[in-house]
């Protein structure tokens, strides 16, 4: 059976102006050590949302590489990408947990999952349009932002775990963000993890019994998940998730399509349909839910090669990594200390991002109901508001999420009632401009930057 990709000129040069398009392929040693590459690329963001949530790490390598093989088998080998952990989840999993436990917090990813690809199903079958009307910069900004500044009670909490360890951490992930380019730019938390994890392992605050008794090889720990209208409310907190995911995922089909000079549009409903069904699987085997990163496209910018044969390679690298217990019992191991540094840096870059759309898609907020619409949300997000009806809380991010689009399409219509709305339609919809609310890729020095205008870097 013949592989589905060709060979780019000879293989193994690829000229300045060329680029390697998802059907092509270089030689298959450079094609490996591309592969290899964006397995270091995704890695520090992967393995840190288990870390934070507790999920077990092995678990969420293993169905982070099984769901990326997933993704290019349904988009048929068109649409370059890597699912990783997804870290929209972070607030809605630890609020789960802390009420029923990890099964309960697997039941809420898999409804994510399935409410994602449901939605994959209907922009099939419909377009895009529908999505930049519900979902305009403005609203997809103020979602994404509000999701990760409600965080930001974890990470004072994880920082106070061991002040000095955490500013070390900090301190490398900045000074790596400033003073490497390219790829270790990009991979700025991994090595901000990297020092940290030395100067924990240097003050004794890193416990290694659990490394020792691991074995080499062997399956990752399983967990099944538990689905009760008692945590009808929990549920009900992972429901904006989802708006975050559309968001992301419409922000990286259009920043790959200008990398590509091609129009992958058509693809959207592929891509979201594979990565619901994807966080579905992995929420099932108890895995940590997936989504596509912007930290790859970052590293397609920089290589121009962006053969999905690549990402075979670093999807069939990550499913064997999950099956070595060591490696993730060395994950594992890593101290609260280190997530502190970590977490400070991440959850408000996750934020950032947020902004990032606003400022992209020049959202114009000398205008009321813009102005309203963010701000009510990001208050309701951060302040983590909450309401409970009988035995159902709604909080911070679910009111917030409400709020953004209750209030902006409140007023966006009582305005064009009056006849006064004199603001020009929305370009770019949900997630142009938007990449990535893993939030690691807002951390490298310039991926979603380069996703969104093909800057390469060296």
């Amino acid at each position: 059976m013949a592989l589905p990709w060709k060979l780019h000129g000879d293989g193994k040069n690829v000229a300045a102006n060329e680029i390697v398009q998802p059907e092509e392929r270089l030689t298959w040693p450079r094609t490996i050590g591309f592969g290899a590459q964006h397995v270091v690329a995704m890695f520090g963001a992967t393995f840190l949302v288990p870390l934070i949530t507790g999920f077990p790490p092995a678990t969420t390598l293993l169905f982070s590489g099984l769901g990326t093989l997933l993704f290019l088998i349904i988009t048929k080998n068109k649409l370059p990408s890597y699912l990783g952990s997804s870290f929209a989840f972070i607030a809605p999993i630890g609020a789960a947990v802390g009420s029923g436990g990890q099964s309960v917090a697997l039941g809420g990813v898999i409804v994510v999952g399935a409410l994602l690809a449901i939605v994959g199903v209907i922009v099939h079958l419909s377009g895009t349009r529908w999505i930049n009307v519900a979902l305009p910069p403005i609203v997809s900004g103020a979602i994404v932002a509000l999701i990760g500044f409600n965080l930001a009670p974890a990470a004072r909490d994880n920082f106070a775990a061991s002040p000095l360890i955490a500013t070390i951490t900090l301190l490398s992930i900045i000074l790596a963000a400033v003073l490497f380019n390219g790829l270790l730019g990009r991979l700025s938390i991994v090595i901000g993890v990297v020092v940290g994890y030395i100067a924990a392992v240097t003050a004794g605050q890193v416990d290694f019994s659990g490394v020792g008794a691991a074995a080499w090889f062997g399956l990752p720990q399983f967990t099944t998940p538990t689905f009760s209208l008692e945590y009808l409310g929990v549920y009900l907190m992972f429901l904006p998730v989802v708006l975050a995911l559309i968001a992301e995922n419409v922000g990286h089909i259009k920043g790959v399509g200008q990398l590509t000079g091609r129009n992958l549009d058509p693809l959207t409903g592929r891509a979201l349909f594979a990565d619901g069904l994807a966080t579905v699987i992995s929420g099932i085997g108890g895995g940590s839910p997936t989504t596509t990163y912007g930290e790859n496209i970052g590293v397609m910018a920089a290589t121009r090669v962006f053969s999905t044969a690549a990402y075979w390679v670093a999807g069939i690298t990550a499913i064997l990594l999950g099956l070595s217990p060591k490696v993730g019992a060395i994950i594992f191991s890593v101290p609260p200390g280190v997530l502190g540094g970590v977490t400070t840096a991440l959850y408000g870059l996750i934020g950032i991002i947020g902004v990032r759309i606003w400022v992209e898609n020049r959202v114009d907020f000398s205008l009321p109901k813009n102005q309203l619409t963010a701000g009510i949300a990001l208050i309701m997000g951060i302040a983590n508001f909450t309401i409970v009806l009988g035995d159902v809380e709604f909080t911070g991010i679910v009111l917030g999420t409400g709020a953004a689009i209750v209030v902006y399409h409140l007023m966006n219509g009582l305005g064009k009632l009056r006849g006064t709305d004199v603001e020009p339609a929305d370009a770019g919809g949900a997630g142009a401009g938007g990449v990535g609310s893993n939030g690691a890729g807002a951390a490298d020095a310039g991926s979603s930057e380069r996703a969104a205008t093909g800057e390469r870097g060296a």
